[in-house]
């Protein structure tokens, strides 16, 4: 087998793998080894087909004619805290052991999903974990963004204490965003931090909450508000699982797919517009390829800006108002990304109300949004006022000294700026122009 690099985004380098039996483990340590060796670059963030690594003198490796191929994306952070996402589509259960195992350092698992997905996943995490001497424990919690609670991720805690889990038992999170967050904030706390695996299973999670450890659970007045930043052992992604994943879960995880492409990645947003209608037939390829570059993305921001001092809050393109919208509709009443797409919608309007981009991206943006049937304005029957939005907006994690920052458009397609120093006139007109909408 031949291991070359793919084109790839700075700062990340993605190694093309074969995945293989558990009689081939070695093969794990040996990729391990391999990431730990690359030296970085450093391009333009537009620059994606500058460079091309190659790894030379690899000696030959036998493998089945029914290994699967997958991708590695390295997350480089300090403190040897590197960890690996591994994308691909249909993996074996053995092949799936193989790289999940060595990731688990104890003996004791508790394995952590939702009342959703556990009759179809549930069971086979289970066994595959528990395929090399590995004590695995389970608990399932209920589904839903409105579960997304202190109260509901102490379950989690009060089973760890039941069964007596010490500091070298590995949590796996097996879900979409919420199970992941709330996954990975219980085990910051318990005992002080234990480690644990994402092991995502809808798009919103593959792309973006599974990578960079932000953890944590809402809060009645704001969303997100409680939480820890805790990285991961690493992020397990079989493409596979979306499958059964409903059509309205996979268009909201797009919305998050085409934020990179707003603002650092612009060829990734033109790739978007010619790709669309593949994603939403859920295309194998074009799917993987889109969850690979997304990572990547995602990956090189948070080693650069680990706990969102800076650079890491443009992420959160349209979060500020989409945000609002969640938790003044009620939790659960909109899905993650559906808010985003909204919000998104207001943060380009607010972008060209201030002048900072022309009328044609903000189309371009809408378009995107559209063809992804994602909504892109409040419905008729939404509770949401002027007011509504100014004081949630106001208990965002964004806020510093009292000032609300937001992450607007700037310049050409794939530029972005964070910043308090805004047209505050600008914002309250594009609040009022999606509120007046509800009763036109």
């Amino acid at each position: 087998v031949t291991l070359t690099t793919r084109r790839h985004s700075p700062f990340t380098f993605t190694l093309t793998m074969v995945a293989v039996t558990s009689t081939s483990s070695w093969l794990i340590a040996i990729s391990t080894l391999l990431l730990s060796q690359v030296s970085t670059s450093f391009t333009s963030p537009l620059n994606f087909s500058a460079r091309q690594s190659t790894i030379a003198n690899i000696p030959p490796l036998q493998v089945t004619a029914s290994s699967t191929e997958y991708d590695i994306v390295k997350v480089d952070l300090s403190d040897e805290r590197d960890y690996p996402i591994y994308i691909g589509s249909g993996f074996s259960d053995d092949e799936a052991s193989d790289l999940l195992r060595p990731h688990v350092q104890g003996k004791r698992v508790l394995l952590i999903t939702n009342d959703l997905i556990a009759p179809m996943y549930l069971e086979r995490y289970q066994k595959l974990l528990e395929a090399g001497g590995i004590q695995v424990d389970t608990v399932v919690l209920p589904d839903g963004e409105e579960n997304k609670t202190f109260e509901c991720m102490s379950m989690i805690l009060d089973r760890a204490l039941e069964l007596g889990l010490d500091r070298k038992t590995t949590f796996v999170a097996l879900g979409g965003g919420v199970i992941g967050d709330m996954v990975g904030f219980a085990s910051a706390i318990y005992q002080r931090g234990v480690n644990f695996i994402q092991i995502p299973t809808t798009v919103m999670a593959m792309v973006d909450s599974s990578v960079g450890g932000k953890t944590g659970v809402n809060h009645p007045l704001g969303k997100n508000m409680i939480g820890a930043f805790h990285q991961p052992q690493c992020v397990f992604i079989d493409v596979s699982t979306l499958d059964t994943l409903p059509d309205r879960e996979l268009k909201s995880g797009l919305s998050e797919v085409v934020k990179y492409g707003l603002i650092r990645d612009a060829p990734f947003f033109v790739w978007q517009e010619e790709n669309m209608e593949k994603l939403l037939k859920r295309d194998s390829a074009t799917t993987v390829y889109a969850i690979k570059r997304s990572c990547e993305n995602k990956s090189e921001v948070v080693q650069a800006d680990e706990k969102e001092a800076g650079v890491r809050a443009t992420l959160n393109l349209g979060h500020t108002f989409g945000h609002a919208i969640e938790n003044g509709s009620g939790y659960g009443t909109w899905l993650h990304g559906e808010g985003v797409s909204i919000g998104t919608a207001m943060a380009a309007t607010m972008s060209e109300k201030m002048g900072w981009i022309d009328a044609d991206l903000k189309k371009r943006i809408y378009d995107i949004m559209e063809s992804a049937d994602l909504p892109v304005k409040l419905p008729k029957d939404s509770p949401m006022t002027v007011e509504t939005f100014n004081k949630l907006m106001s208990l965002d994690k964004k806020v510093a000294d009292g000032q609300l920052r937001l992450i607007l458009l700037k310049g050409d397609l794939g530029n972005c700026e964070f910043t308090g120093d805004f047209d505050t006139g600008a914002m309250q007109e594009t609040i009022e122009e999606f509120v007046k909408e509800i009763s036109a």
